[in-house]
């Protein structure tokens, strides 16, 4: 799957994944590959992120963004409330 995370002031992440968990407004939930289309609201949380293959830190990477210090290929993206969309395998992250 396709993930972007926005937020107004830059793109926080980009890439490809095999699951990601969310902070819904009725709790958390989990998104895999071939899931159905879903629009949801996002409270305040962190977004956990299992990439596909190991995280390369960038040059320029968002404080946004924490490692795992346990398992390289997943990452936690500390959002403040939003908005997810899911369709055909790309999700679309818009943050606050």
């Amino acid at each position: 799957m396709q993930l972007e995370i926005i937020t107004p002031e830059m793109k926080v992440f980009s890439g490809e994944v095999d699951a990601v968990q969310f902070p819904g407004l009725d709790g958390s939930f989990q998104v895999l590959a071939g899931h159905a289309p879903i629009i949801a609201a996002l409270q305040k949380g962190k977004v956990k992120v299992d990439l596909t293959n190991t995280y390369e830190r960038p040059e320029k990477m968002s404080s946004l963004i924490e490692e795992s210090s346990v398992n390289t290929k997943v990452i936690h993206v500390t959002i403040n409330g939003g908005v997810v969309e899911l369709l055909n395998d790309k999700i679309i992250v818009l943050a606050e």
